[in-house]
């Protein structure tokens, strides 16, 4: 017997129902509690038409319909009873006898005027039922009107706050929380001094009370400028990760709607939605779209866009710093921006992220190739010397070319040809191989592009030939002459300019010389020629006969390739004495290209039929036969 008086205790019961039922604990989340029930509309939809087959096949009485015809026939025999005569339809019960249960039945009614006549003779009970049909057609509104009105209640939420009609006045920004910002100044690189900038900015959000002990003041606003594609908006969040702070993203476009004062509004909420996140980041991409200079409108009438603009200055000047709340913004035509946006106490930082060296393209290649699978031979410095000019967008394209091109050809790892590919299809456009050139213009293409490889090598200050390829590239490109630059240049000497000129010019002379005649292919060549030759003139100074005089103001865009026509700001005599000094350097320079190409004239021949039959010929193969001629 248990000790307790014959109750054995709680838990021998509990052993025995689980070896009863089974060892098995309940189901918990990875809190340790149960799941929760989950509730969903299909199951009570599920439960619905179930519940109402079963009311209508078990639970409902049958009824019987019969045609008017029976029913007249049933009232002449007497079997008919308890009828209910309605508009419609007429209802009643048709009797059998005591043996044979009473079966419901129903009928349609028609105009019969005897109908009363023969169930008063029987002496059958019958009663009228008056339908009233306010009461149908209310329904047939209310019922729709509340269906339609669940289905919004359930797209509004489904939606949730800030959708609905009267959202155009909430921010569009993005809200990255502390721990979503996955992004540090590690996965940033080639922009040192960049990041050098934004350190204080670093160090004031995760320790505000260094700075406010000493009486210093963080910069409220800083400006990112540079060319598209350097990462300044990487750099931005890389800020906002570092400080592991909430990171607010817009774009300046996403201000502006059709509506009237919807910019200034959506101004506000920013501004609002912040301080109250304090610290945090506010990062505006585009800021141009937003930040215009007022009074560049020429058109005139909508000025929804410089409302938005004052709204923004008033907001950054009546946010304190001390608040924790940092206005980040990048542009790449820090030109057009109003002047009110950079004056102190708004955008008073502005942080150059220009394009890398050659130090930075390889960091930043290192970066983008750490999960990729690279051959042993793959060296990243030289391809990073490859690169000259390239931003980081660039180089990550470069690397996810070269990837791709290795899988479609089923390797293991990345090799420097894959590269050596995704350089040349990235620069100059998608090979088409499946091109058909006749003879005569195949000839004529390997002719000027080993012009443009000899002229190359032999001058001093011209690049060295990397490759030269007659397979069509990109739109227009029939051939091309791939030069390798030894080192990052910032500088343009005379020479080297000069250089550069006879280096364009070598391939129509190559036609000239070969066959006596001219293609168009050179219309891009001589229109580069033409611009170097006339910027040396009108606007580096570089001529003896116009003297150290600038003839153009410098272009508007300071990082966008377009230029703007410059206006004329000179007389029509030095106009002519511009004209006729620019087609002196380009003569000049023709007369000197005719003169080396020949003197290689043999090598131009061997060349051009290398080139014709190869299609692509390396430069290490025309140093050679440059070799074999100068030591003959």
């Amino acid at each position: 017997m248990p000790p307790d008086g014959g109750k054995e205790p709680l838990e021998n019961l509990k052993d025995k129902l689980r070896s009863l039922f089974g060892n098995k604990e309940p189901r918990k989340n990875k809190d340790g509690l149960p799941p929760k029930a989950r509730f969903s509309i299909w199951y009570f939809l599920v439960a619905f038409l179930l519940f109402s087959y079963l009311q209508q096949s078990l639970f409902s009485a049958k009824v019987e319909t019969i045609p008017y015809g029976q029913f007249k026939q049933y009232v002449a025999e007497g079997s008919a009873g308890d009828l209910t005569i309605g508009p419609e339809n007429i209802t009643g019960t048709l009797k059998f006898g005591e043996r044979e249960p009473d079966q419901r039945f129903t009928t349609i009614r028609v105009n019969d005027p005897d109908l009363v006549k023969d169930l008063d003779e029987r002496r059958i009970s019958y009663t009228g039922h008056y339908e009233s049909k306010f009461l149908r057609s209310i329904l047939s509104w209310v019922i729709p009107i509340g269906i339609f009105f669940l289905i919004w209640r359930y797209a509004i939420k489904k939606m949730g706050p800030g959708m609905g009609v009267m959202s155009f006045a909430k921010s569009k920004a993005k809200i990255f929380a502390e721990s979503e910002t996955k992004v540090t100044f590690a996965d940033v690189a080639g922009i040192d001094e960049a990041k050098e900038e934004l350190e204080e900015v670093v160090g004031f959000l995760s320790n505000p009370g260094k700075f406010q002990k000493l009486g210093g003041r963080i910069p409220k606003g800083v400006l990112l400028v540079g060319p598209p594609g350097t990462g300044k908006t990487l750099l931005a969040k890389a800020v906002a990760g570092e400080a592991r702070v909430p990171f607010f993203s817009i774009s300046g476009s996403e201000f502006v709607e059709m509506f009237v004062g919807v910019g200034a509004a959506r101004v506000r909420d920013l501004f609002a939605q912040a301080a109250g996140q304090a610290p945090c980041i506010i990062f505006i991409d585009e800021l141009d779209a937003l930040g215009k200079a007022r009074g560049m409108n020429i058109m005139g009438g909508h000025d929804e866009r410089e409302q938005t603009l004052n709204q923004l200055l008033v907001e950054m000047d009546g946010f304190e710093t001390n608040k924790g709340v940092i206005i980040m913004a990048a542009t790449n035509r820090p030109e057009i921006l109003d002047p009110a946006l950079l004056r102190p106490g708004r955008f008073d930082r502005q942080v150059l992220v220009d394009r890398p060296d050659i130090n930075g393209r390889e960091a930043i290649l290192k970066i983008h190739s750490k999960d990729v699978l690279l051959a042993p031979d793959v060296d990243l410095r030289k391809l990073a010397g490859r690169t000259p000019g390239f931003v980081g967008a660039d180089l990550a394209n470069l690397i996810n070319e070269a990837a791709l091109l290795a899988a479609r050809k089923n390797k293991e790892t990345v090799e420097p040809a894959d590269f050596d590919e995704a350089i040349d299809r990235v620069v100059a456009g998608l090979a088409k191989k499946n091109r058909v050139m006749n003879p005569q213009e195949k000839e004529i293409v390997a002719f000027h592009e080993s012009g443009h490889a000899i002229v190359a090598e032999s001058v001093e200050h011209a690049d060295p030939v990397h490759k030269i390829s007659i397979i069509p590239r990109g739109i227009a490109a029939l051939g091309y002459t791939q030069q390798q630059p030894t080192e990052d240049r910032y500088l343009m000497t005379r020479s080297e300019l000069l250089d550069r000129l006879a280096v364009l010019l070598g391939g129509r002379v190559a036609e000239e010389l070969a066959f006596e005649e001219i293609s168009t292919g050179a219309q891009n060549d001589l229109q580069r020629a033409t611009d170097i030759a006339r910027s040396m003139v009108t606007e580096y100074g570089m001529s003896d006969r116009l003297g150290l005089v600038t003839y153009e103001r410098p272009r508007q865009a300071m990082f966008l390739p377009e230029s703007f026509s410059p206006n004329k700001t000179y007389s029509e005599e030095k106009a002519g004495q511009i004209d006729e000094e620019i087609f002196r350097v380009v003569e000049e320079a023709h007369q000197r290209v005719r003169g080396i190409l020949s003197a290689h004239r043999d090598v131009l021949n061997d060349l051009a039929h290398l080139v014709s039959q190869n299609e692509v010929v390396r430069g290490e193969e025309l140093r050679k036969m440059l070799g074999k001629t100068s030591a003959g």
